[in-house]
């Protein structure tokens, strides 16, 4: 009996004993949490006073020694105390006019199993007597605190990985409008990626881990960019000579960007691509899936395609399909640089018309060319005719407001927005946002389209949202990109990313973010329809005028 008891003691003991143990992830998810939540909370670090970025890095050496929660817990305790007494100051009054979105808000990790109830209770009365800002949210706010030093430091060093890791994440936690809508909650991230952040062994490696980060976002405005480095310039990319879009699991191109070269392989407008380097298109489309940030589907497949059509070889095997038969050819690509291949989408841009008067008594509108100074002309042109067509499937050049005081009979508001409220980090507040028109007894009198496709995106979603207030507008198309607002951008060691800054919505509070705008009348090209030449969504538009189905 007595060695039972005494079983039962060292069992009992051992297992106290393996609670107390900490692991390398949870100590460093919790610093990543408290360190950014100090960052934009606590008075002397949020002020600027303190190199909060070199803070932390003295204090990872610390933290990864401790062994158990209670270690842990006290390294904190001390840093905070370490900073000096906060004031207390609560309650903080919260303006009248302040209506709150709360879907990003969450400080309910201050209760982590990690951390002591007196850790618990410190945060707590730093979020009451939180720092208050003077500055107000626009183009020049900086959610780095001005400290710029992340071009300085060195991605091969743990520690410095874990800075630049826990300064996107935090910049994202407190300041990305739409993190509630995430697939992956942003904590998740967090804890799943920070093993291959401490993992990664060269440059190449960490930013691969970066990249996928960024793609969590689920934002068709995230980019990753890449600086060139000694690591990286060495690489040499080529270029397939045109582009197009995935339907039906295919590549159809639709729009050449090298005439000489994409004619030395016989490429047209409407060739189908199946198959590449022994891949399908849809074996491909899966494996970049974690490395593209996209909005929704639609989206993804049209950032991927960047992916898809360049390679680090100069030779390439692709298979076509063409009356039903399947062909492999080894093609060269070439390495010819974005300025050259930009050059061709403005010659092609160029000889289209700004606008233009239809069969019919219809008017189109290319909204990707059209400059506001055109717009008086336009509406010269176009303000007897029966119809309009606005195409926005592109991106347009800031002209909503003149064209839609010519659309509409009044004055209309179309959009609300919610900004970062900087004296409560992770709240955002509601804001008027924009109206669209004015009283216009001239207003115009015929049906206004819209045609919209996954090329729309940010202007050119907010500008359809304003042309649907003139009451007569009917939208047609597909799913736009979701990605609306302005782009909050920023630097770090060896790469640049951003994402959408402040949240769009209709002003009965609807989302657009990963939506887009919804078509009234859904209609996609198809691949006899771009081998045929048609535009199958202008001429959908054009049934409509005629017939109002």
């Amino acid at each position: 009996m007595k060695k039972f008891a005494l079983l039962l003691f060292v069992v009992f003991s051992q297992s106290i004993f393996s609670a107390a143990k900490i692991t390398e992830t949870e100590k460093l998810y919790a610093t990543c949490k408290v360190w950014g939540f100090l960052k934009y909370y606590h008075p002397k670090v949020a002020s600027g006073e303190l190199n909060w970025d070199n803070e932390l890095l003295e204090k990872l050496p610390k933290i990864d020694k401790a062994q158990t929660k209670e270690e842990f817990s006290l390294i904190i305790e001390n840093w905070i105390d370490d900073l000096g007494p906060v004031k207390e100051i609560a309650p903080i009054v919260i303006p009248k006019d302040v209506k709150f979105f709360d879907k990003n808000f969450d400080l309910s990790w201050f209760n982590n199993k990690l951390f002591s109830k007196k850790l618990s209770k410190k945060l707590k009365f730093i979020e009451e007597n939180r720092f208050q800002s003077n500055e107000e949210f626009g183009p020049t706010f900086d959610g780095f605190k001005n400290l710029k030093n992340y071009f300085n430091l060195d991605y091969t060093d743990k520690n410095a990985k874990l800075l630049m890791l826990y300064a996107y994440w935090n910049v994202v936690e407190y300041y990305f409008p739409y993190k509630y809508i995430m697939d992956q909650k942003w904590d998740e991230a967090l804890n799943e990626v920070i093993p291959s952040v401490v993992q990664s062994n060269s440059p190449e490696d960490f930013f691969k881990v970066l990249r996928k980060v960024a793609a969590k976002l689920n934002d068709t405005h995230v980019q990753f960019h890449i600086y060139p480095s000694s690591a990286t310039a060495k690489k040499s990319f080529n270029y397939f000579p045109a582009t197009g879009k995935v339907i039906d699991e295919k590549l159809v191109i639709t729009e050449i960007l090298g005439d000489s070269l994409a004619e030395a392989d016989n490429i047209k407008i409407g060739t189908v691509i199946t198959k590449i380097n022994d891949k399908s298109i849809k074996e491909i489309i899966e494996e970049k899936r974690d490395i593209v940030s996209a909005s929704n589907e639609v989206a993804f497949l049209d950032k991927v395609l960047r992916t898809i059509l360049v390679s680090e070889s100069e030779k390439v095997n692709v298979e076509f399909l063409k009356d039903g038969k399947y062909e492999t050819k080894s093609m060269t690509w070439f390495n010819y640089h974005d300025s050259h291949r930009n050059e061709f989408k403005k010659g092609a841009q160029k000889k289209k018309d700004k606008f233009k008067l239809l069969d019919n008594n219809i008017g189109y509108v290319n909204m990707g060319v059209i400059k506001p100074k055109n717009v008086p002309e336009m509406v010269e042109a176009l303000k007897n005719t029966k119809a309009i067509v606005f195409d926005l499937r592109n991106y347009p050049q800031g002209t909503y407001k003149v064209i839609s005081d010519f659309l509409n009979a009044k004055e209309e508001k179309f959009v609300i927005y919610t900004y970062p409220y900087l004296n409560y980090p992770g709240k955002f507040y509601w804001t008027d946002g924009r109206n669209a028109g004015f009283d216009n007894k001239d207003h115009y009198k015929g049906k206004v389209i819209v045609l919209l496709d996954e090329n729309s995106i940010s202007q050119s979603e907010w500008t359809a949202m304003c042309f649907q207030t003139a009451g007569n507008t009917t939208i047609i198309g597909s799913q736009t990109a979701g990605a609306d607002g302005n782009v909050f951008e920023f630097d770090f060691s060896g790469f640049h990313t951003g994402f959408s800054g402040i949240g769009v919505y209709y002003p009965d509070g609807r989302e657009t973010q990963r939506v887009g705008i919804v078509p009234d009348i859904e209609v996609k090209p198809t691949i006899l329809g771009i081998q045929q030449g048609k535009d199958e969504v202008l001429e959908r538009a054009l049934l409509y005028i005629e017939t109002g189905k």
